[in-house]
């Protein structure tokens, strides 16, 4: 069964300068995808440029907040001088907040919420339109198993995964007539710079990065008419936590 040739198409992908972000935008970029790649830090966005200009492919580096509205207005803006559209977009960046609920810090739970929740719908909000109008287009939410379960003690990170799961359902209803999919992966534990400061955990049984693109990609190139219906649970076989 054919796939779909996405050489020549245009993604976004935020939080792209590390972890399951960079790796996806390695991915996409070794099959001919012009990939931008968006983060608040600047360095590792420009390791992962030159690490992909180097294999001879192409990225352009974005330095913003997802959750500035200004900042993805100009993001999308750029995209479309540089490429005319956005085709793709994989809505990546995201920070940890944990803690009970009724002595969580506010100011983390506003933070969390700005960056998981606000960013992916400042996104969506802004390349809908140009979906819509070429009636074609690809959103990938990369969420987490904690979107799926309930981990006491996991606070607003639990919970900005659970309404990701929700926005992104919202997303694909309402856009599906105009040939725009959208798809949410829950993944369990991945080695990134977030798991890092986790005790207890045996990252060689932990995902890893490249576990991730590999889906991304898959999801990407399946027929236009084949639609998933629910967030899709990634996991390791054996249970990485010690």
């Amino acid at each position: 069964m054919e796939e779909l040739n996405l050489a020549g198409k245009t993604a976004i992908i935020t939080g792209g300068g590390t972890g399951i972000g960079r790796e996806a935008a390695i991915t996409l970029s070794q099959i001919g995808v012009n990939v931008t790649i968006v983060g608040r830090r600047l360095s590792p966005l420009e390791e992962t440029a030159e690490r992909i200009h180097q294999a001879g492919a192409n990225a352009l580096v974005f330095q913003g907040d997802v959750s500035k509205e200004a900042d993805v207005k100009h993001l999308v803006g750029f995209c479309v001088t540089e490429f005319d559209t956005v085709d793709i977009l994989i809505n990546n960046a995201g920070i940890n907040g944990s803690g009970p609920i009724h002595i969580h810090d506010v100011k983390t739970w506003d933070e969390v919420m700005a960056i998981n929740l606000k960013g992916p719908f400042l996104l969506a909000r802004y390349v809908l339109p140009l979906m819509r109008g070429q009636r074609d287009g690809h959103i990938i939410n990369i969420s987490s198993e904690s979107g799926l379960e309930y981990y006491e003690g996991n606070g607003a990170y639990g919970v900005s995964k659970h309404a990701l799961n929700a926005l992104g359902e919202y997303i694909q209803r309402e856009n599906q007539e105009y040939g725009v999919r959208v798809d949410t992966i829950c993944p369990g534990m991945v080695v990134t710079p977030m798991s890092d400061r986790a005790k207890g955990l045996n990252r060689e049984k932990c995902l890893f990065p490249e576990d991730i693109s590999d889906l991304i990609l898959w999801l990407l190139k399946k027929r236009q008419n084949v639609k998933i219906g629910r967030p899709i649970l990634i996991q390791t076989m054996e249970n990485p936590w010690e």
